[in-house]
């Protein structure tokens, strides 16, 4: 089955040998995003909650850029690399996401790329 890339400049840019996201049929499978401001590529400002708001901005343009939205999410898994901010990135993540809401994973990690508190993927379905 080919491979689509899909890329937007309104995300971060990939920082290794990856695509922001992948087609592959009507699925699209979109890299961990993390909270780095796609204007200067520097982590955001403040805590958890502007961390997790700009992960999910970033996952947002990835998906826009794809022609999907977050209502075409089956599958989200969170990184976290300290689970006590779980209840706070619950709260940001139900800003983006309605009933009936995607399966999901979270896992506690002992880092993230350039010290990052979340990291996120997310796997959608589309019409193609």
């Amino acid at each position: 089955m080919p491979r689509q890339p899909i890329h937007s400049d309104s995300a971060p840019k990939a920082i290794g040998p990856y695509s922001q996201a992948v087609r592959a049929g009507d699925t699209l499978y979109l890299s961990g995003q993390t909270p780095l401001d796609p204007a200067t590529g520097e982590m955001v400002a403040g805590g958890i909650e502007e961390q997790a708001t700009r992960v999910f901005e970033n996952l947002k343009a990835v998906l826009v850029a794809a022609g999907a939205s977050f209502e075409d999410v089956v599958r989200v898994a969170i990184y976290m690399t300290d689970l006590g901010n779980f209840a706070a990135v619950n709260e940001v993540m139900k800003r983006y996401f309605s009933e009936p809401y995607p399966a999901r994973s979270t896992i506690g990690v002992a880092a993230l790329p350039r010290g990052a508190a979340v990291e996120v993927d997310v796997i959608a379905v589309t019409a193609g």
